[in-house]
C-alpha cells in the first residue's frame, strides 16, 4: 500500500506519549520468583465468574481467562497489558451468549516466557492463537485484538480464514505484512546523539530496566498519557515527541487517574509485570524487522473474512494512520463501517467499555 509510508513527522508522533514510560525509581518489592509456582487452574475471588487455566499450545503454556458458553471469541491484548485489559468484555460477551477467552500473550503475565529473543515474532504469536483454538476444542473462532494484539488479530485472520471467521481490531488499522510494505520498520525510525525513537529504545536492556523500576508509576503514566484524558502530544525539554532521551526522566505521573481506571486496576498490572518482567513483552519490538521479513510472502494479501474496526478519535495511532484507515477497505473488502469513539484515546476497550461491548456484540450477532 503506497499510503503506508511514514513521514518522519508521523513516525515521531506515533509514539509521542509512550516514550514517557521510561523512568528511574525504586525497584518493586517482590520478584517474579517470590510469587511462587503457577497453578493449572483457579478462580479469583475478585472476578469469580472468570475461570483461569494454563493451556498447552505451540510448545508453550498460555494463561487464559475464560467466561461464558457459545461461539468462541479470542481477545488479544496490547503492550504493555495482559488479559485484564478485556475484563469488561469478558462479562458482556458471556452474557450475550459467547465464550470469551483472553490469553496472556507469550512473554506476558503467567504465560510462558521463552528465553530466546527470536521466539517472539508475529508468526509465533499467530501459532499460539491457532493452537489455542485447537486446545479449546473449537473448529473456528472470532479473533479480536488491541494495539499489538490488533496486528496479531489482523494477520491471523489473513493467514487462517479457515479457522477465524471474523476479526475485530482496536486502534491499529490493517497494514500489509503487519507493519507496512515500504521497508524494514526500524529503517523509518529516527535517532540522534541525544535521543532515540521509542521503538528502538524498547529494544534495549536500558528500557527493560527502566520500565520495571517503578511499575506503579510506569502504568499510571502510560494509561493517563495515551488516553483521551491525557495531554496532547507536545515537545518537552527540547526532545521531539516519540523520542526518548539517552538520559533523563520524561515520566508524567498524574495526580489522579482517569475515571475509567482505578488504583485497584493498576494493582493488577503491577502484580502481572512483577511476575513476568518486561523482557518478553519488549521482545516483540526486538523482532519487528524479523517479523516484517517473515511476512514477505503475504504482501498485499487481502483479509477475506468480515471485519470491524473500532478506535478512539483521540488515539495518536489514529491520527498517524488516518490515510490508511480511510482506505483499508481496499485490503479488507468485508470491513464494516469504522466506529470512531469521541474523546477516546488509545486504551479503547477500557476507556469506552459500554460502547465497545455493544459494538462487538452487534457485530457478532450479524455473523
Amino acid at each position: 500500500m503506497s499510503d503506508a509510508t511514514f513521514s518522519r513527522r508521523d513516525v515521531l508522533r506515533a509514539g509521542a506519549a509512550l516514550a514517557i514510560g521510561a523512568t528511574f525509581a525504586e525497584p518493586p518489592k517482590a520478584s517474579a520468583a517470590e510469587l511462587g509456582p503457577e497453578p493449572t487452574s483457579w478462580v479469583d475471588s475478585a472476578m469469580p465468574e472468570v475461570t483461569h487455566r494454563m493451556i498447552e499450545t505451540n510448545d508453550i503454556r498460555l494463561h487464559v481467562a475464560e467466561q461464558g458458553q457459545g461461539p468462541l471469541i479470542i481477545l488479544c491484548h496490547g503492550f504493555p497489558e495482559c488479559w485484564y485489559s478485556w475484563r469488561h468484555q469478558l462479562d458482556a460477551l458471556a452474557k450475550a451468549g459467547f465464550r470469551a477467552v483472553a490469553p496472556d500473550l507469550r512473554g506476558y503475565g503467567r504465560s510462558d516466557r521463552p528465553e530466546e529473543t527470536e521466539k517472539y515474532t508475529i508468526l509465533h504469536d499467530i501459532g499460539d492463537i491457532v493452537g489455542l483454538v485447537d486446545a479449546l476444542g473449537a473448529k473456528q473462532a472470532v479473533i479480536a485484538g488491541h494495539d499489538i494484539g490488533a496486528a496479531i488479530a489482523w494477520q491471523t485472520a489473513l493467514l487462517r480464514p479457515d479457522r477465524f471467521r471474523a476479526v475485530i481490531a482496536f486502534s491499529p488499522p490493517f497494514r500489509s505484512r503487519g507493519f507496512g510494505d515500504p521497508g524494514p520498520p526500524t529503517t523509518l525510525m529516527p535517532r540522534t546523539k541525544d535521543a532515540v525513537f521509542y521503538q528502538l529504545y524498547f529494544q534495549t536492556a536500558e528500557a527493560e530496566a527502566a520500565l520495571g523500576r517503578d511499575l506503579r508509576r510506569t502504568f499510571r503514566s502510560m494509561f493517563y498519557s495515551l488516553s483521551g484524558d491525557g495531554p496532547p502530544p507536545a515537545e518537552a525539554g527540547g526532545v521531539a515527541p516519540g523520542m526518548v532521551p539517552r538520559n533523563g526522566d520524561f515520566l508524567t505521573n498524574p495526580m489522579s487517574l482517569p475515571s475509567w481506571i482505578t488504583e485497584s486496576d493498576i494493582d493488577v498490572y503491577v502484580e502481572t509485570f512483577t511476575r513476568s518482567g518486561f523482557r518478553g513483552p519488549l521482545n516483540w519490538w526486538r523482532n519487528i524487522d524479523r517479523s516484517w521479513e517473515l511476512m514477505a510472502a503475504f504482501s498485499q494479501a487481502v483479509v477475506t473474512v468480515p471485519a470491524l474496526y473500532i478506535a478512539g478519535d483521540h488515539d495518536i495511532i489514529v491520527e498517524v494512520f488516518q490515510p490508511i484507515i480511510a482506505k483499508q477497505s481496499t485490503m479488507v473488502p468485508k470491513l464494516r463501517p469504522a466506529i470512531m469513539l469521541p474523546g477516546c484515546g488509545h486504551w479503547t476497550q477500557q476507556e469506552r467499555a459500554p460502547q465497545v461491548n455493544a459494538a462487538m456484540i452487534d457485530f457478532l450477532h450479524t455473523l
